[in-house]
């Protein structure tokens, strides 16, 4: 690993390109409101995929009904990992979580309060096997059981270039910056899959260029299979392996990156009947 990096961030049993979650057929109403509609998509272990579309098209209902915080009236969502294959559908955040599925969201959900590696640690808590009694009086098992998780952190804060800024508090950081912790909140999981909610909201160009290059890293490095929405459609055709355009809560288009520039579904969800290329 580069960047003296001694642990695998992959939290993934498979191997590359084998099915690791499969949506089939999701629906998703509030009231008479349909968010999504018959959405089906397959991700295979290793991939980045990008899920685009308008506003209001369906894109992050589709992350919450995967991470578990909205549960479809329809479907089905199963996950295969650790050699087992989970219903998302019927599973709560935090099993879903623990199960290897990481999620990261647009509106950043840090403690403010807390330093950059104290947010980084708390994200190592699904893994914590040691007893109540046993945190309490810190020996033996808890003291190695935490150095293991802090070696890890260690990982990913050299992983995101976050060194400088370890000890400080999140809210006296920049945005771009806190953006990073937030990624590397849910590194801390080890993902199998890493579930991201617009990524570059809100950055400028070289802060987009930094986060760009390190989804890639934790992507070509590390494995970690990438399931992203954004609106940078400049970084979606550079980083991804496929693409799916969502429209009114329905799928429209799946495919390589070039095939989505071209579609004609594609360009008129975005610009109307207008023939020009995104």
């Amino acid at each position: 690993m580069t960047r003296g990096i001694t642990h695998n961030l992959n939290g993934s049993t498979l191997n590359p390109g084998e099915r690791q979650l499969v949506v089939e057929d999701i629906h998703l109403h509030f009231g008479g409101v349909a968010a999504i509609s018959g959405v089906g998509l397959v991700v295979n272990q290793g991939e980045i995929i990008s899920i685009i579309g308008p506003n209001g098209a369906g894109k992050t209902s589709l992350l919450n009904c995967i991470s578990g915080l909205y549960h479809p009236q329809e479907g089905k969502i199963t996950f295969f990992n650790h050699g087992k294959s989970y219903e998302l559908t019927k599973m709560r955040p935090n099993k879903i979580a623990e199960a290897g599925v990481a999620r990261s969201f647009q509106n950043i959900e840090l403690f403010k309060h807390m330093s950059v590696l104290e947010n980084l640690m708390l994200g190592r808590h699904i893994h914590l096997k040691t007893s109540i009694f046993s945190n309490a009086i810190y020996w033996g098992r808890t003291r190695k059981e935490e150095i293991a998780h802090r070696q890890y952190i260690e990982d990913v804060i050299d992983l995101l270039e976050i060194q400088a800024i370890r000890k400080q508090p999140v809210g006296a950081l920049a945005y771009g910056l806190q953006k990073r912790v937030e990624l590397g909140r849910a590194l801390a999981l080890q993902p199998a899959i890493l579930v991201i909610d617009e990524p570059m909201a809100g950055m400028n160009v070289e802060e987009k260029e930094d986060m760009a290059r390190f989804i890639l890293d934790v992507n070509e490095e590390h494995g970690v299979t990438i399931l992203l929405i954004e609106h940078d459609m400049g970084v979606v055709m550079d980083i991804s392996d496929r693409v799916a355009v969502l429209d009114f809560g329905m799928k429209i288009a799946d495919g390589v990156p070039d095939e989505i520039q071209r579609n004609p579904d594609v360009l008129r969800a975005y610009l109307g009947d207008k023939h020009v290329a995104i």
